[in-house]
């Protein structure tokens, strides 16, 4: 939903400036350009003395090269001087900007979501994005800007498995793999009709308008085709060590990071001859890239010098473990893009590391969803969905008692899916998927839940931007959950204040990939052995095709927080008959698990049908393509209770399983089961849901549903728990 308001973007924005005058006070003064005597601005971009940027000649015009194969007049470090003269206008205000990454895997995923977001904050022009990623990458990404809803946003997607036939053949030692090379093949694989293009790292952050970077494309010649920064380090030199032979470059050559390509150049000269050819002359004496792309982008330039326009160093400030980035950064009026290219990331060896590392957080932590801002005067084509979704927000009446209920129905949430490295399940015919959700405050039941369900999960985390790298950080120091890829963990970000708790479960239902799925609740641990004997369950009573059933595990409780967990119904019995487990909600809510049947479970051997009663809320497994959870049951009651109406009247069989269970651990009660227990209004309103829901489930099944009129007319208790 797009915010009302935007007093959270300016506590961030008023961080950001903090930032910078904390880095004014570490460089001792020094981010401004030297004003000089003889006309150079002070301040003004691209003015970057130092040794990696060279002063040009007062009038302040930049050197081009006179051809293709470079201008034999200049002098070896003149392709690394800028302007500092007055800088190229700004592209206009409703101009597209193109922009293209190369992206694969989920933790990639995260990065370009920070890149993005970090492009968004200072961004006054609309966005054309160009994602060339692996399966894995798009299926996060489009879910991803799907949910987002970022006005004046564009996003394309392209395949980068047809992508690696063309550079699967050069050897590449980088981390980046096949996809570090991928950068070459841009001009053949994006649309024709595209001239001109950014090109970015994941792992680079914008510290300004991107617009400011587009407009450097009019400092180009008529025959530069390629603009980037110089490397800020001596690798391309050479003799770092005993054997160090690093790929051909121009002086210290350029990091590819950030590149400038004019697309219709490069395809008129003949690119993707020219690298191939490149690069396999010197792959006859290399045994491989080192840098990947950026090697064999050196090799051709060191060839063909007038194909680079150098950039200033600012627009890619690159913080390697030996960079020399600090020339640049300590004499800039003010820093463009950070690039962090290393693979130590935000833990690189630099005496300023601090500084950056805050700038990088706030936007790693910066709530995306108040980057959903209009870019007022500029009409663009709205999201998929965003005009409906203003005409039905529009319409709300603020004076409603239930007006929250109502809004938060319609909020849009941004969802992260496979937000960890996830290992999809071997297709197994009987296979189930446990499905739940939780936000923060249950993160804590995770490692028990993984050691009591040793197949796959799929779960749902209701977190703010912030929370949810935290969250990164308690996985990751868990060797518990560390180790376990088969959880697919996705992130719903939080937004508005009631708690989206079907929103939620259908997330994680949707995105289960076994053929089944155990519907559970994150405060409860199944039997150790409740797995296995649930994927037997369903072979041997011939579900799926053969047979419409949902199956009933049934659930108890103890109200200790330490106690011995049973390792078979014969100990569950035993905890059972002395006082050390209840059946669920026994003493506050017994309408909710009566129909059961505990007391023909007790001596059950074999799975019985039960019928359906009013509130009746079990936990069952039904197949993948069972009904999806009702949205219109926000905060606390009968989200659980509409399904399984939704089941009975689809005609699903209840069938209790005589060996399975599941228990539930004591917590805190949650905030909107106070706000049930305390206020009428919120009863109200849940009641008016319940009306509502049972209008639509006549629609859907007419006469067949006035069987559930007595149970959704009856009042809620504010016993309930």
């Amino acid at each position: 939903m797009l915010p009302r308001g935007r007093p959270r973007a300016l506590g961030a924005a008023a961080l950001l400036l903090l930032l910078l005058l904390l880095g004014f006070l570490l460089f001792g003064g020094d981010l401004g350009c030297k004003r000089r005597k003889r006309g150079g601005r002070a301040g003004a971009p691209g003015c970057f003395p130092g040794p990696l940027m060279p002063r040009v000649p007062p009038d302040g015009r930049l050197r081009r090269a006179a051809a293709l194969d470079g201008d034999p007049g200049a002098g070896p470090g003149d392709h690394n001087r800028s302007d500092c003269g007055p800088p190229p206008p700004r592209p206009s205000k409703c101009e597209l900007l193109h922009v293209a990454i190369v992206c694969a895997g989920h933790n990639s995923s995260r990065d370009v979501i920070t890149l993005v977001k970090s492009m968004l904050f200072y961004r006054k022009n609309p966005l054309h994005l160009h994602l060339v990623t692996d399966a894995v990458a798009r299926n996060i990404l489009e879910m991803l800007f799907h949910t987002w809803m970022v006005p004046a946003v564009r996003v394309s997607f392209y395949n980068a498995d047809e992508l690696k036939s063309q550079v699967s053949w050069i050897p590449n030692k980088h981390y980046s793999g096949l996809y570090g090379l991928m950068k070459l093949v841009l001009p053949s694989a994006l649309p024709a009709e595209l001239a001109h293009v950014i090109v970015l790292d994941t792992d680079v952050t914008f510290a300004s308008d991107i617009s400011e970077l587009w407009a450097l494309f009019a400092h180009f010649s008529d025959t530069q085709a390629i603009g980037l920064v110089e490397n800020q380090s001596d690798w391309y030199l050479g003799n770092l060590w005993k054997n160090h032979r690093p790929w051909p470059a121009l002086g210290r050559g350029f990091n590819t990071g950030v590149i400038l390509l004019r697309l219709d150049r490069l395809r008129q000269a003949g690119w993707e001859q020219m690298w191939r050819l490149t690069a396999r002359r010197e792959l006859l004496t290399l045994p491989a890239t080192s840098l990947a792309d950026q090697d064999i982008f050196n090799a051709v330039i060191k060839e063909h010098p007038g194909l680079v326009q150098p950039l200033p160093c600012v627009w890619n400030v690159q913080l390697s473990d030996h960079t020399l980035a600090e020339r640049c950064y300590s004499a800039a009026s003010d820093l463009k893009v950070i690039h962090w290219n290393s693979p130590k990331k935000l833990q690189v060896k630099n005496k300023h590391v601090e500084f950056f590392r805050n700038f990088y957080l706030t936007f790693l932590e910066y709530d995306g969803n108040l980057l959903r801002r209009e870019l007022f005067g500029c009409p663009s084509q709205p999201p998929p969905g965003a005009e409906q979704l203003q005409q039905a927000l529009a319409q709300l009446d603020e004076e409603d008692p239930c007006f929250e209920f109502r809004q938060q129905q319609l909020t849009v949430h941004r969802v992260h899916v496979t937000f960890l490295p996830h290992e999809p399940p071997p297709p197994r015919p009987h296979d189930v998927t446990l499905v739940a959700q939780l936000s923060m405050d249950r993160l804590q039941m995770l490692e028990a839940l993984c050691r009591h369900w040793p197949g796959p999960m799929s779960l749902a985390l209701y977190m703010t931007d912030a929370e949810a790298q935290q969250f990164l950080r308690f996985i990751e120091a868990s060797p518990v959950l560390a180790a376990r890829q088969d959880v697919a963990y996705h992130v719903v970000y939080r937004e508005g204040p009631l708690y989206p708790v079907n929103q939620l479960r259908n997330v994680a239902l949707a995105q289960a990939l076994t053929p089944y799925v155990f519907l559970s609740d994150i405060d409860f641990l199944p039997a150790y052995s409740l797995y296995d004997y649930l994927r037997a369950s369903i072979e041997q009573l011939g579900l799926g095709s053969q047979r419409k059933a949902a199956l009933v595990v049934p659930a108890f409780e103890t109200l200790r927080y330490h106690f011995s967990f049973p390792h078979s119904k014969v100990e569950l019995l035993a905890l059972l008959d002395v006082g050390a487990l209840y059946t669920f909600r026994y003493h506050e809510w017994p309408r909710g698990h009566a129909p059961t049947d505990y007391a023909r479970w007790r001596e059950a051997q074999a799975p019985y049908r039960v019928q359906w009663a009013a509130d009746y809320e079990p936990y069952v497994v039904v197949p993948r393509d069972c009904p999806r959870y009702d949205p219109r049951f926000v905060g606390f009651g009968w989200n659980k209770v509409a399904h399984i109406v939704e089941l009975d009247a689809q005609e699903y069989e209840l069938l209790v399983l005589p060996e399975a269970f599941t228990i539930h651990l004591p917590h805190a009660p949650s905030l909107d089961i106070s706000r049930f227990r305390s206020s009428p209004t919120y009863r109200d309103c849940l009641q008016a849901l319940k009306d509502e829901f049972h209008q639509d489930l006549s629609r859907h099944h007419g006469a067949a549903a006035l069987k559930y009129l007595p149970a959704l007319q009856q009042p809620q208790s504010p016993a309930r728990d």
